[in-house]
């Protein structure tokens, strides 16, 4: 499939990075007009004492009032495992629309299970305001975005292209960080290859921006690349064909951690980001599953 693209819309993109969980949450700005969108942000939470903050989405919406922005979106990438999005929070203060992938009722599915969430649990995606299928496209004021499914790390994760500028979650790192990891439910090495094969065929000088960045090898923080230069230089790419990749991934994969904030995380992101709701003490409670993740 052929995605039209916008090369000469050329948005700002304002990147906010979350040391915590080394995410990348940005705001991208429409250049003719003040509306934005933003893309994965972060909810603070200190797991062992179990207390949630804003420091992190407030730095965001900080940075939309002083320069007079309004919010179309607030898009998710995919349900993350390593931190709790924002979007709730940040929509009842700045407004716009909640959009994730359709395959989130996948994981709904799945991880409804695993934590037991019971029938009172919507697993039909309702949670949010909009999900995207391949090519859907939407607005951000008078600029025309594009939604590109590209599973692998996730059944639901979206390439979410804004003019020159796409946001591509976790199908790839910074060239010298690689591609994320296949391992969880749902996710697939050959499907992950291949979602990368379509974002490395939008044109060459079309800017990427990841959500994740680790400093590889003690570099500095960097998350912007182009297409070009993750062909060139992606180093479990590059070179490698379909099997190839599979087996160095499901290798690599094997020897790789839980992240340490998967389990708040997917309880949290594939509600649209939704604290659970308080129980008969008026205190809200995350649930641990023993020998199941």
């Amino acid at each position: 499939m052929t995605y039209p693209v916008h090369l000469d819309v050329k948005p700002q993109v304002k990147g906010f990075f979350d040391p915590a969980t080394n995410t990348i949450s940005y705001v991208v700005k429409d250049p003719a007009s003040n509306a934005c969108a933003i893309v994965d942000s972060v909810m603070d939470i200190d797991y062992a004492a179990g207390r949630i903050s804003y420091g992190h989405a407030d730095e965001i919406i900080a940075y939309v009032e002083a320069n007079g922005l309004t919010v179309a979106w607030l898009i998710e990438t995919h349900v993350h495992a390593d931190h709790l999005s924002a979007a709730p929070y940040i929509q009842e203060r700045l407004g716009g629309r909640i959009g994730i992938g359709k395959n989130i009722t996948i994981v709904q599915e799945t991880f409804g299970k695993v934590f037991n969430e019971g029938t009172e649990f919507q697993r039909d995606g309702s949670q949010f305001d909009r999900l995207f299928e391949d090519g859907d496209t939407y607005e951000v004021g008078e600029m025309s975005c594009l939604a590109i499914h590209t599973p692998g790390h996730t059944p639901a994760c979206m390439t979410h292209v804004m003019g020159d500028a796409a946001f591509v979650g976790d199908t790839l790192f910074m060239p010298d960080g690689g591609s994320a990891r296949a391992d969880f439910p749902g996710g697939d090495a050959g499907t992950l290859y291949d979602s990368i094969q379509k974002v490395l065929s939008l044109p060459d000088e079309m800017r990427l921006f990841m959500c994740h960045d680790y400093g590889p090898n003690g570099r500095d923080i960097r998350f912007e690349t182009t297409v070009g230069e993750e062909k060139a230089h992606n180093i479990h790419v590059g070179g490698k064909t379909k099997a190839d990749f599979v087996k160095f991934r499901t290798e690599r994969d094997a020897t790789l951690a839980m992240p340490k904030l998967i389990i708040p995380s997917l309880q949290v992101n594939m509600k649209a980001g939704a604290l659970p709701e308080p129980e008969a003490d008026g205190k809200r409670y995350l649930k641990v599953p023993i020998d199941t993740l």
